[in-house]
């Protein structure tokens, strides 16, 4: 990756470490990762041959409790990435009053040059990588970017082969049968869409009249598309990774999700039934897509999106970050000083991790919750959390990403002067 991911992390950490007045020991107790377990993994290929990969699991904090994160099968993984991502994943458990601390692996790989049986060979290699590094108590995995409910059920298996014994709650985002939860699968895109409806509650906003542009049209991207759509806002722009479609009408997004499933490409399309025709749209490329003059932009593929060099560009009031890290920490200052709101990563994509936890309980507990259960259960957690962080922005004239990060810097920081703070032995006699 062009750019040292914890490195940029860390530095955005630092600014608002520094500015918040949190304890410095609070940022050293975050400035490292606890641990990373780096692996060469091998599957045999459909034809014979052995093939190496390098896979990673990072356990980064668990001052809160078993650390949590996603495993993403990706060409352009590496440990610093995969570090950075543990880290937010910290901090976005802390954020959302969730007991975990933050985790998360990956395999680099690009995994649409897999067979599905070379994907499951490599699914069940992870896991006897690192099987003695996770554990339903320890470090629980979940899906991430390239992989999914599928690859988490041969993942448990494989885990539960390993361990000799039932462990439903060592792996979250699995299939239904084998214990997942209802409403994990739209729970990242739900979060996102419920703190834009809090923002238009704030804000008063006539929903009809904001405009929306998704930069990623993969699971985040696509469900709060729809919830957005569906709740009356204008979703104009939608893109992948080969480039954008743009309607100033809006687009129908369940049909465009549709015809993508067909056709594997984006258009603009309405259906009825199974009768599809084109509606009249523009061809964009991802630049010219978030520079779009709309009202929200959901940066909700990989991170890196906007930069310092083209943060200038964006022409969006309100930012809202699905994917993990879409705004790189030079790229704050510039969109402080032109008036943008971001609703930052640890706060607008962690209904994964809620909706992951309430997975894990579940499981531990032997229950099954009702979808409608989960839906409220998550709306409450992440309302709560964006409420006390407007507030608190308001208190102390922080924007609502710095208002977030203190919140969760604040509960890390209360469970380390429950160990005891350098302050409370240097006064002991």
């Amino acid at each position: 990756m062009s750019t040292d991911l914890l490195k940029d992390a860390l530095k955005r950490l630092s600014a608002i470490v520094e500015k918040t007045g949190i304890n410095q020991s609070t940022y050293q107790a975050l400035a490292q990762p606890q641990r990373t377990l780096s692996s060469n993994i091998s599957i045999r290929r459909d034809k014979g041959q052995l093939d190496y990969f390098k896979a990673y699991r990072c356990q980064y904090n668990d001052l809160l409790g078993p650390t949590k994160g996603g495993i993403r099968f990706h060409q352009s993984a590496d440990v610093s990435e995969v570090q950075a991502l543990a880290l937010w994943m910290t901090l976005k458990c802390a954020a959302v009053g969730v007991p975990f601390g933050g985790a998360k692996g990956a395999v680099t790989v690009d995994p649409k040059s897999l067979s599905p049986m070379e994907l499951e060979r490599l699914a069940r290699a992870y896991i006897r990588a690192n099987a003695d590094f996770i554990g339903p108590d320890q470090d629980i995995p979940a899906p991430d970017v390239y992989t999914n409910a599928r690859i988490m059920g041969w993942m448990m298996d494989e885990y539960e082969k390993i361990a000799r014994r039932k462990s439903p709650a060592v792996i979250t985002g699995k299939p239904l049968i084998f214990g997942g939860s209802a409403g994990r699968e739209s729970a990242t895109g739900r979060g996102a869409f419920l703190m834009i409806d809090r923002l238009s509650k704030k804000n008063d906003w006539d929903k009809s009249d904001k405009t929306v542009a998704i930069q990623g049209f993969g699971n985040g991207g696509y469900h709060c598309a729809k919830l957005l759509q569906q709740a009356g806002f204008k979703v104009v722009a939608v893109s992948d990774s080969k480039g954008g479609i743009y309607c100033k009408d809006g687009l129908d997004i369940e049909s465009v999700y549709q015809e993508k499933q067909r056709s594997k490409s984006l258009k603009a399309v309405y259906c009825n039934d199974s009768v599809c025709e084109s509606v009249e749209h523009q061809v964009l490329t991802n630049d010219e897509l978030l520079a779009l003059n709309v009202d929200i932009l959901v940066p909700a593929a990989l991170s890196g999106a906007i930069t310092s060099e083209n943060a200038r560009s964006v022409s969006a009031n309100y930012i809202v970050e699905i994917a993990n890290g879409p705004v790189e920490a030079d790229a704050d200052a510039i969109l402080n000083e032109r008036g943008v709101t971001v609703i930052p990563d640890i706060l607008a994509n962690a209904g994964g991790v809620i909706v992951s936890y309430f997975e894990w309980c579940q499981n531990r507990q032997g229950e099954s919750w009702e979808e409608q259960v989960v839906h409220d259960k998550l709306a409450n957690y992440l309302e709560c959390a964006f409420d006390a962080a407007w507030q608190l922005s308001i208190d102390e004239g922080l924007d609502i990403r710095d208002a977030v990060y203190k919140l969760a810097l604040q509960r890390i920081e209360a469970a380390l002067e429950a160990h005891g703070t350098q302050s409370y032995f240097e006064n002991r006699e």
